[in-house]
């Protein structure tokens, strides 16, 4: 009788573990845009990453952290100087507070959340007609959005607000994404 009494209260406390503690791998695909006034023209570019999340839940509330690694790109010109074309790959974290708007029980959830995202360039490549322009390898954003969770499946949009002069010149450079996700939660 005491073998069962303990089987029943780990199978209750590792589903509430469960409820409490969720994880699994994430995948994502960005559309990323340059904000500037001191270049001519700027296009937007888009890229795919990967990695996982942590999410510890809380009644109608959740933190979430974030790690993987993501891959950009976008496009700005100077006029009678050149385009440069700028492909951006590196670390990518986040750390998310949210809010579960509609609770559907264990079907799921609609979830609003913000939070803070910085993202380590570790490979930056331009090709470019004339010069080169530096970029700062440390990336910081705010960011804000809105997700679904449909069983074991999450699915998210989020804008990236960047916040860091990605440029180390005099010029003013700031990178700005949306950015669409998929998940899937093993517990």
């Amino acid at each position: 009788m005491k073998k069962f009494i303990l089987a029943a209260l780990l199978c209750i406390s590792a589903n509430s573990f469960a409820q409490l503690v969720q994880f699994g791998p994430q995948f994502t695909y960005n559309i990323t845009s340059p904000i500037t006034d001191d270049f001519s023209s700027k296009s937007s570019g888009t890229g795919f990453g990967a990695g996982g999340f942590v999410r510890v839940n809380l009644l109608l509330f959740y933190g979430q952290g974030e790690l993987g690694y993501t891959g950009s790109k976008f496009n700005i010109s100077q006029t009678g100087v050149g385009e440069t074309e700028y492909k951006l790959s590196g670390t990518d974290a986040s750390l998310i507070i949210g809010y579960k708007v509609l609770p559907l029980g264990k079907l799921g959830n609609l979830r609003i959340f913000a939070g803070y995202n910085w993202k380590n360039y570790s490979k930056i490549s331009a090709s470019n007609s004339l010069n080169y322009i530096d970029i700062e390898s440390n990336n910081s954003s705010i960011l804000g959005g809105v997700g679904v969770d449909l069983w074991k499946i999450t699915v998210e949009y989020r804008y990236l607000a960047g916040v860091s002069d990605i440029d180390p010149s005099d010029r003013n450079l700031k990178t700005a994404a949306s950015n669409f996700s998929v998940g899937y939660k093993f517990l």
